[in-house]
């Protein structure tokens, strides 16, 4: 055998595996089994001093338990969630006022989203990624502070 055909011989083995490789590998992403978005666990953060207990998206919001770890009694206590550019949900950009958050002390907060989504409302199961911005006041201080974070999860029911 030549050695011309032997290459030829060669390069068409392995052409034919690297194309069945291939094949496998786009009738997987076809199908959805290598979508980064059901990879990426769901999650709740805030910065240093603030915890988020616990967090759901729903079709007409955010509920969320938001705990003070700053060890300081807070005032004017503002909480703004604005949808990010890769979420499936459109819009939603919201401020809630929580007032008076006592050091250590959890509250229970709902920001009603349901006005911006429009006809866009989000559908179960759809991922919702969104900015989380705390401003507040230490009580009797002059100056506010913002703590961000982020929030990705499913929508639930």
């Amino acid at each position: 055998m030549k050695r011309g055909q032997a290459a030829l011989e060669f390069l068409m083995t392995y052409g034919w595996a690297i194309l069945v490789v291939l094949a496998a590998i786009g009738v997987l992403a076809y199908f959805g089994v290598m979508s980064p978005g059901k990879l990426v666990p769901d999650k709740c953060t805030l910065g240093p001093g603030f915890d988020i207990k616990d967090c759901k998206v729903t079709q007409s919001g955010v509920l969320f338990t938001l705990y003070n770890g700053l060890g300081v009694d807070l005032s004017e206590v503002n909480v703004t969630i604005d949808a990010t550019a890769g979420s499936a949900v459109a819009s939603c950009q919201n401020l809630s006022s929580l007032g008076f958050l006592a050091s250590g002390q959890t509250s229970s907060m709902v920001t009603a989203c349901s006005a911006e989504f429009g006809a866009n409302t989000p559908s179960i199961g759809e991922r919702f990624d969104a900015d989380i911005s705390v401003t507040y006041m230490q009580t009797g201080a002059t100056l506010s502070h913002t703590i961000t974070g982020k929030i990705q999860r499913k929508v639930e029911q």
